[in-house]
C-alpha cells in the first residue's frame, strides 16, 4: 500500500470517528436542553421521594465543582432566602462558605450517586414533605433563577 492511499485511509478513519463524537455530544446538549424529554438518568423526577431528606432536610440542594467556572457564578448568584446546600463533587474551595450554606462534599456521602447527577451545576429542589419539587442542570444563574420561579408556582 503506497503512503498516498494509508494517508487516504486514515484520514476517513479519523472523519468517522470525528462524526461519532460530534453525534454523541449532539445527543447529550440535547438530553440537556429545556424542553427535552427527561432521560431516566438525569436527577429524580418531581414528586419522587428525596434521597437523604433525613439529613439535608428542605431547601435547594446545588451540585457544584470546584473546577468548574459556571459552578462560582451560580453560587454566588443564589438568593439567600432559602436554604441552601452546596454539594461539591470533590473538596470545596475555600471561598464557598457563607451564611446560609451548608457547604458538603457530595462524592463521600454518595449524593451525586443517589441524586443522579449527570453534570454540573445542577440544582435539585426539595419541598418541605421531602419530595422533589424540580431537578435540572443550571448552566447560568439565569437558568437557577427561571427554575426557582417555576419550582415555586
Amino acid at each position: 500500500m503506497s503512503f498516498q492511499n494509508s494517508a487516504l485511509l486514515l484520514s476517513w478513519v479519523a472523519i468517522l470517528l470525528l462524526a461519532l463524537v460530534v453525534a454523541g455530544l449532539v445527543r447529550q446538549v440535547h438530553a440537556l436542553s429545556p424542553g427535552a424529554s427527561r432521560p431516566a438518568a438525569l436527577g429524580p423526577a418531581a414528586g419522587a421521594p428525596a434521597p437523604a431528606f433525613d439529613r439535608l432536610g428542605p431547601g435547594l440542594l446545588l451540585f457544584l465543582d470546584r473546577d468548574c467556572g459556571v459552578c462560582a457564578d451560580v453560587l454566588a448568584d443564589v438568593p439567600s432566602d432559602r436554604p441552601l446546600h452546596a454539594i461539591f463533587a470533590g473538596a470545596p474551595p475555600e471561598d464557598a462558605s457563607r451564611p446560609g450554606v451548608t457547604v458538603l462534599a457530595g462524592e463521600q456521602d454518595g449524593l451525586f450517586a443517589d441524586y443522579r447527577v449527570p453534570a454540573t451545576p445542577f440544582a435539585v429542589l426539595v419541598g418541605a414533605d421531602g419530595r422533589v419539587r424540580a431537578a435540572e442542570p443550571v448552566g447560568s444563574p439565569e437558568a437557577l433563577r427561571a427554575l426557582t420561579l417555576e419550582a415555586a408556582r
